[in-house]
């Protein structure tokens, strides 16, 4: 079963190597996209989760994919969610990882992200992470990479004027896996409980972690999802 990752606002494909890395090597067929105008993908970005959503299946029209597993990551995970609700019959199973429903993005931030992306970069890092967790810089370089293009702006925007979550998860027909972080403020697990609630057959995970779920628990993360994909019962305190 073909495994597809879709990663978040100012990231690429890269955020998720120790995921797709891992999963590789275990002998499981994986596909780490760049959205269009981020890492390999010519642009323009993509202005809508619809839009980003549509993109998505089709590359997997394109790539021949009938059917395959949704794991997105903050934008990602409502990339992910619509795409599940626009094609059910073609998603297995979707995992949500740092999300929430509305997104909704402070003002001060879009405002930043627009007029000073690189200070807005640095507070999305600092945003990102847990309380003294030290290996920031890595993915502040990764949005580095891409910055100069109003790139951030336009994915939060996106996130922000996000509509459709409602509507979506009444139509989510496959299991569902919630990864939270219990040390996220950019996604607090308080703030997706309407959403996690609201998908049949959906179970909730809690890690101690900041929003930057694939890098601070690595290992955690990789055999949640190696669980839920591929049939072992999720193994947690905090599951629903």
């Amino acid at each position: 079963m073909l495994v597809v990752f879709i990663h978040g606002a100012l990231n690429d494909h890269r955020v998720w190597a120790a995921q797709s890395r891992w999963f590789a090597q275990h002998g499981h067929e994986v596909m780490a996209l760049d959205l269009p105008g981020h890492g390999v993908t010519a642009g323009p970005a993509l202005d809508s989760v619809a839009t980003m959503a549509d993109w998505v299946l089709a590359t997997l029209d394109t790539a021949g994919v009938t059917q395959a597993a949704l794991v997105g990551h903050s934008m990602g995970a409502l990339i992910a969610l619509e795409a599940a609700a626009k094609a059910p019959q073609r998603v297995t199973h979707l995992a949500l990882l740092g999300a929430t429903y509305p997104m909704k993005v402070a003002d001060a931030l879009l405002e930043t992200a627009r007029s000073d992306e690189a200070r807005a970069i640095d507070m999305v890092t600092k945003w990102s992470h847990s309380p003294g967790y030290a290996n920031t810089e890595p993915l502040r370089q990764l949005m580095l990479t891409m910055a100069g293009k109003q790139l951030l702006h336009t994915d939060l925007a996106a996130c922000n004027s996000y509509a459709g979550g409602d509507a979506a998860a009444a139509l989510v027909a496959c299991p569902t896996l919630f990864i939270f972080g219990a040390n996220d403020v950019m996604t607090p697990p308080k703030s997706a409980s309407h959403l996690s609630t609201s998908i049949a057959n959906a179970h909730t995970i809690t890690l101690t972690s900041g929003h930057a779920l694939m890098t601070e628990q690595p290992e955690a993360v990789n055999a949640n999802l190696l669980n839920f994909i591929f049939g072992a019962a999720v193994n947690s305190s905090d599951s629903r």
